[in-house]
């Protein structure tokens, strides 16, 4: 079962049960999910990125366009020494250009605006320089990599051990975006069109 930001579940059924002769019950059911040590991230800017205007002629007729390359600070501290991957939820799901970067929302027409995609650089835990791994089938293996996205699991591993995640208390490492722009002449631009990309970035113990 994937566990994710610290959170303490219970729920309390009384159920009451017809009479039968001059005996009577009643059930009581009680359950929970306790999370492990809690990690909370955090997110330099607000985790607000923003392009500002970007003109219609400066956009590629012919080919996606980069936006300029953008970086936030990213830290995660937690409770004790704690084993957990990251990945992302894409809220503009289904409207990136590229499946496995995230959405940044459509035209009025319903024509995809882009995409952005999300790496890892400058990885360090407890003080010390570490490396970061990602899997495709949830845990199950990993390899060297620095995407973070929807798609795939991250976690922090040493320098010298690229195929295990390895427990951490503070992780702290820079995200860098690279945003690009669809090709203009697929874009229907007589009015602004706002860039509406939103990703929810998700804690998961190992």
């Amino acid at each position: 079962m994937d566990k994710y930001f610290p959170a303490l579940l219970a729920s309390l059924l009384l159920a009451n049960v017809p009479s039968a002769l001059a005996s009577s019950q009643a059930e009581l059911s009680v359950s929970g999910v306790i999370t492990p040590k809690a990690c909370t991230p955090g997110l330099a800017e607000g985790g607000t990125i923003d392009h500002g205007k970007v003109t219609v002629r400066d956009l590629n007729q012919d080919r996606d366009t980069l936006l300029p390359r953008n970086t936030l600070h990213l830290n995660v501290r937690c409770e004790g020494s704690t084993l957990f991957a990251m990945t992302t939820i894409d809220n503009r799901h289904g409207t990136s250009v590229i499946p496995n970067h995230h959405g940044l929302g459509t035209t009025p027409n319903d024509e995809k605006l882009g995409s952005v995609s999300l790496s890892l650089s400058n990885p360090m835990a407890d003080t010390m320089a570490v490396r970061t791994i990602v899997s495709l089938d949830g845990g199950t293996t990993w390899t060297p990599g620095t995407q973070l996205g929807h798609l795939n699991l991250l976690a922090v591993a040493a320098m010298d051990n690229p195929t295990q995640p390895m427990a951490v208390t503070i992780f702290e490492a820079d995200i860098v975006l690279y945003t690009r722009i669809a090709r203009a002449d697929g874009l229907t631009l007589t009015d602004e069109v706002l860039v509406d990309g939103h990703t929810t970035l998700e804690m998961r113990y190992l």
